[in-house]
């Protein structure tokens, strides 16, 4: 999760989320160089008070900075036209899970069992034990197995919610009256946090959202103790 004064983004927990921080260093990688090159420019026309007749009136430098900018476009669009698919791609889930927003929670039911679901309240920070963090610990969490392709289904019950967990690479909108989709797969254990990223009133803070990522047994264990207490 985040720490203070972090700069970058949260340690990729998704194969998604790996190629949106290659993509983010490829583009900065090219904002960098592009700086790096007006500023350069900036100081030598201010610096310099020799002039270049070639360069007053020349149809090649015209050329070359009106397709430079077009090839750098390119490079920027192609790998991010290939992540939109990549994100979009949604092949045999192995789970589904339905996420609704409330004012203010989140509830969750596993559709592919008869009788699993729950509601997620944020806890309290006079109720939070050592360890816990303060406005993103929920009392249930959702529970997933590792490496499986997961499909979560976005909807809301009231107002405009919207489900994010930065380090699997999700943010996913959610709209009354609307299904939205999203998949990814969890690459390691872990606990991943997130908050609702749509403004939806006074206590849209205190909404968080808490993935628990474990290995397929943990996960079998875990569902048969939810259907035991359902």
């Amino acid at each position: 999760m985040a720490h203070p004064s972090q700069l970058g983004f949260q340690d990729a927990a998704s194969p998604v989320m790996e190629e949106l921080l290659h993509f983010h260093d490829h583009a900065l990688m090219i904002v960098f160089l592009i700086s790096t090159l007006v500023l350069y420019i900036i100081v030598a026309m201010v610096s310099t008070k020799l002039t270049n007749k070639y360069i007053l009136d020349s149809q090649e430098i015209e050329i070359i900075w009106t397709l430079l900018p077009a090839i750098i476009l390119i490079l920027i669009a192609l790998p991010s036209l290939r992540i939109l698919y990549l994100m979009d791609e949604i092949n045999s889930p192995l789970l589904t899970i339905k996420a609704v927003g409330h004012q203010w929670y989140w509830s969750y039911e596993y559709t592919d069992y008869e009788d699993l679901g729950f509601d997620a309240y944020m806890i309290p920070t006079h109720d939070l034990t050592p360890g816990q963090f303060r406005l993103l610990e929920a009392d249930h969490r959702m529970v997933i197995p590792v490496e499986s392709p997961i499909r979560v289904l976005v909807s809301a019950d009231d107002v405009l919610h919207s489900w994010a967990v930065p380090a699997l690479g999700i943010k996913m909108d959610a709209v009354p009256g609307r299904l939205n989709q999203t998949a990814f797969i969890a690459s390691r254990p872990g606990i991943f946090y997130g908050q609702c990223s749509e403004i939806c009133g006074a206590n849209h803070s205190f909404m968080p959202i808490v993935v628990e990522a474990v290995p397929l047994e943990h996960f079998e264990n875990w569902s048969s103790r939810m259907l035991e207490d359902a």
